[in-house]
């Protein structure tokens, strides 16, 4: 990898980094849709960086927030993930081609759909979900995730509607994530994928994240909660119209 494209990745860990500590997420999204786009490197290692990434970015963001966690749904998401995670992988394996691009069409369009209407009404709920739906909304997560690689908008939703401060939704999130990243990164590891290409990324990386993170606790963007939450499920309507577009061009051909 040259120095421009390495550059430019770091460039965009950055600005990923900064938007997951403001918004909880983001960070995975950003990376893997510019990086992918751009061809800036390959998936496989974005993917093994992300994960890495993510991890140190909770490890610099949470520390002296945990109190502001809702515990009893937190462990909800993280039990409805685990299981999940593994129904999606081997589902994939059973789903034809064509049956995976419905799926991932539909998910998409309801992706839209949610973000539109949530955008349009951002005000919270007025009472907090039971813990099962934490948990449903973790199990989808996981599912999707599984099959697609896109485990985030069923909790970013979820999360960011209830009742919740803004800076308790960011925890809650950052924690979800570094959880699964956590789990990503041992079954990589297990598959050998640290190559030392990868490591001498993190290197650069590691103390770059650092610096986005605090940037991020220090420098939050100064938008009211009602307009962070419309920001927020703007870009899930953006991911959404990824997945659609990504879908319908693989009918298509």
């Amino acid at each position: 990898m040259d120095i421009e494209t390495t550059a430019a990745l770091l460039g965009v860990i950055a600005v990923g980094t900064y938007f997951q500590t403001v918004t909880g997420f983001g960070l995975g999204m950003i990376v893997m849709g510019i990086t992918s786009g751009f061809g800036l490197a390959p998936i496989t290692m974005v993917a093994v960086l992300i994960s890495l990434v993510t991890l140190v970015n909770s490890a610099v963001a949470l520390p002296g927030k945990l109190h502001h966690i809702d515990w009893p749904a937190s462990r909800a998401v993280l039990l409805g993930v685990v299981p999940s995670v593994v129904c999606g992988v081997l589902l994939l394996e059973y789903l034809s081609a064509a049956a995976a691009l419905l799926l991932e069409l539909l998910l998409g369009i309801t992706i839209i759909y949610s973000g539109i209407v949530f955008m349009l009404r951002p005000t919270p709920l007025s009472e907090r979900s039971s813990r099962g739906s934490f948990f449903v909304s973790g199990f989808f997560s996981g599912l999707f995730g599984g099959l697609f690689g896109m485990a985030g908008p069923p909790v970013i939703f979820h999360f960011y509607r209830q009742p919740f401060s803004l800076e308790t939704i960011r925890n809650m999130l950052l924690l979800t994530f570094a959880f699964t990243s956590g789990v990503r990164t041992i079954f990589a590891g297990t598959q050998g994928t640290f190559t030392q290409e990868v490591w001498v990324l993190v290197a650069f990386t590691v103390p770059l994240v650092t610096l986005a993170t605090l940037a991020g606790r220090r420098y939050p963007p100064p938008f009211s909660a009602i307009t962070m939450r419309r920001i927020a499920f703007g870009v899930l309507i953006l991911i959404g119209g990824g997945l659609v577009f990504n879908a319908v061009s693989s009918m298509l051909r």
